[in-house]
């Protein structure tokens, strides 16, 4: 991690639809985006990560968040939101996205890492497993319980500045 300063949020979603966790984090690249924070969107899933990709064009009417996949750290430059599911990526995000089960590399460089999980067995299991990795390395990882669909102060409030810690 970042060092001490990296905050770990869970965003823990009550019911298991695949596509209520993809919204949700749309929504969170979003906010991270609109606070002109460096997104780096990290699943070991390359299906998942394309469905991601498709719903991150049209998850709400009046969202854009500029994207693409992940190819070299010079993308940094022209695109805040980056889409990756190799293990070994070469760049430092202010935020990490994770939509994957395990905690990637990139975790290491990020200043914020943002884990989202449901009640889906294996994916429920993963994400405990994840908690107790950050708490091993000294962070205090902060959970927020929501519903599917539900607006949430720490998803939906207005963007914070890069050196203030989201909520």
């Amino acid at each position: 991690m970042a060092g001490s300063a990296a905050r770990v949020d869970f965003y823990v979603l009550s019911g298991h639809d695949a596509r209520a966790r993809l919204k949700l984090a749309c929504r969170l690249a979003e906010k991270a985006y609109l606070a002109q924070q460096r997104v780096l969107v990290w699943a070991d899933d390359a299906a998942e990560l394309s469905s991601f990709d498709d719903l991150l064009w049209s998850f709400a009417d009046r969202a854009f968040v500029p994207h693409e996949r992940y190819d070299d750290p010079q993308q940094w430059g022209d695109t805040a939101v980056l889409l990756a599911c190799q293990p070994q990526v070469a760049a430092a995000p202010d935020v990490l996205l994770n939509l994957g089960s395990t905690v990637p590399a990139a975790a290491a460089q990020a200043g914020r890492i943002l884990e989202i999980i449901d009640s889906e067995p294996a994916r429920l299991q993963a994400g405990r497993e994840r908690f107790r990795h950050y708490r091993d390395r000294g962070l205090t990882p902060q959970t927020h319980h929501l519903e599917a669909d539900e607006r949430h102060p720490a998803v939906d409030e207005p963007p914070v500045a890069v050196d203030e810690p989201l909520p």
